[in-house]
């Protein structure tokens, strides 16, 4: 399987390099992935990031802190618009979602996809135009239907029975909701079973085996509040391969054509989801964007052919291949403590609150020393969180300088996804703060969370 290499993901332009720094440093090869393509390294150590060093802002802003690259954020929206300049590209919110990042991805002419009133909220307040935005999830409450509704978000996907009845009560003939049916192809793909959404036997959508689809679709049509404009389906996360949603296709062209026969209705969308790969290892496959869209598009077209079916509108929800790569970790070295049985432990001031992905699905992920240059041979080691549980490792068996010690700064790159959107309050330790950069500049997104925050919570005792 073809990588995504330079030509269909162009990295952004070398960043300019930091005062001080020797000249060769802003012509200095890229990182490479995982990290951002706008990575280089500095003098004595450090690691520049849109220009700017992480370890200047970690002294700037504290940390643990993200730093997210937005001219990477921009690349890659760029390079999905350059790649299905036909199609409609959506990100998907739940990778990471700010007002910062919304109005990114608006301004690169993206659609948005959000699973929550507070996702559709936020992204609506900094001004996101709600036409373009889609609201999915298996279990949308009365509030998040109404405030879409009240909103005229432009696609509502309807992942259950209830849902049909309970949208319909919301919307007056004269007014309808556009709406897509999230179905099962019966496709496995994804890195981890928790995130395998292709299939049956889980919570989401309507299984095309059995006529759990075609009984919805069929329900749907009769709603006259309820304009279904077409299928959509999400396979899983972390797909480095375009086969899953070749089959994907397949199934559900099938369906569009069953529709057709039993409804005379010819449905205009297909929406593929998303679940797009990235490099979280050095080695790592991760989807090619434009063997994806070349084949997608064809094997549409060619099963759309077949069918005798106008080729619909394709549809695609990227969210970590957008921001994961974005975004970089940075951590303080709390402690070093070496075990009896002769492992290293290297504690930071995060871990699985900000950073669960490790502990959930045993994601494994590079981590490298910045702000100091060291002359020590490498150790294996263990970084680890500060929090009480024995899974709160964030990478396993890292190769550090042997002289990693506290107060040094360890940076996690491919961060930006799942990670600060899954973050919890555990130990009352407080989310990370979020700093953009681009062109050798900095700013803070989103500040720290601090006690004082979860106090502010509490109404009575």
């Amino acid at each position: 399987m073809t990588q995504l290499t330079a030509p269909s993901l162009p990295a952004p332009a070398p960043a300019p390099a930091a005062p001080g720094a020797p000249a060769s440093v802003a012509a200095a090869d890229a990182l490479g992935g995982p990290w951002p393509g706008s990575a280089r390294p500095g003098r004595g150590g450090e690691v520049l990031v849109g220009g700017v060093g992480l370890a200047e802002a970690a002294e700037r802003f504290g940390t643990p802190l993200y730093v997210l690259d937005e001219g990477e954020v921009r690349t890659r929206a760029r390079a999905y618009r350059r790649a299905l300049p036909h199609a409609d590209v959506l990100y998907a919110a739940k990778a990471f979602l700010c007002s910062a990042m919304a109005d990114w991805v608006a301004e690169e002419g993206l659609g948005l996809d959000v699973c929550s009133a507070g996702e559709l909220w936020l992204a609506v307040s900094a001004g996101f135009p709600p036409q373009r935005i889609l609201l999915h999830g298996n279990a949308k409450s009365p509030e998040d239907l109404r405030l879409a509704r009240r909103l005229r978000v432009g696609r509502i996907v309807i992942d259950g029975p209830a849902e049909i009845a309970r949208l319909a009560a919301l919307v007056a003939a004269d007014a309808p909701q556009k709406v897509l049916v999230r179905v099962l192809p019966g496709i496995a793909a994804g890195h981890h079973a928790a995130v395998r959404t292709g299939v049956g036997g889980q919570k989401f959508g309507f299984p095309i085996e059995g006529g759990d689809a075609a009984d919805a679709i069929a329900r749907v049509l009769d709603q006259p509040g309820l304009e279904l404009v077409g299928l959509h389906c999400h396979l899983g996360s972390q797909i480095t391969e375009a086969e899953p949603y070749l089959l994907a296709v397949d199934a559900l062209v099938r369906l569009l054509a069953e529709v057709r026969e039993r409804h005379g209705v010819e449905l205009p969308e297909l929406d593929l989801g998303g679940g797009h790969g990235i490099r979280y290892l050095p080695g790592d496959a991760e989807l090619d964007l434009a063997d994806f869209a070349v084949r997608v598009t064809d094997r549409l077209a060619v099963r759309c052919a077949e069918a005798g079916l106008e080729v619909p509108r394709l549809v695609v929800e990227p969210g970590r291949a957008l921001a994961g790569p974005a975004a970089v970790a940075v951590y303080r070295v709390l402690s070093v403590k070496h075990g009896s049985d002769g492992r290293c432990f290297v504690a930071v001031d995060g871990g699985m609150s900000d950073n669960p992905r490790p502990a959930l699905y045993g994601s494994p992920y590079a981590v490298r020393l910045v702000g100091r240059r060291s002359e020590a041979g490498e150790a294996a080691v263990d970084v680890v969180g500060r929090h009480c549980e024995a899974g709160d490792v964030l990478v396993r068996d890292a190769v550090l300088p042997a002289d990693v010690r506290p107060g040094d700064l360890l940076a996690v790159p491919a961060a930006g996804a799942y990670q600060l959107s899954m973050a919890s309050g555990y130990n009352l330790v407080g989310r990370p703060a979020v700093a953009a950069v681009r062109n050798g500049r900095a700013r803070l997104l989103i500040r720290r969370e601090t006690v004082e925050d979860f106090r502010l919570r509490e109404v009575g005792r």
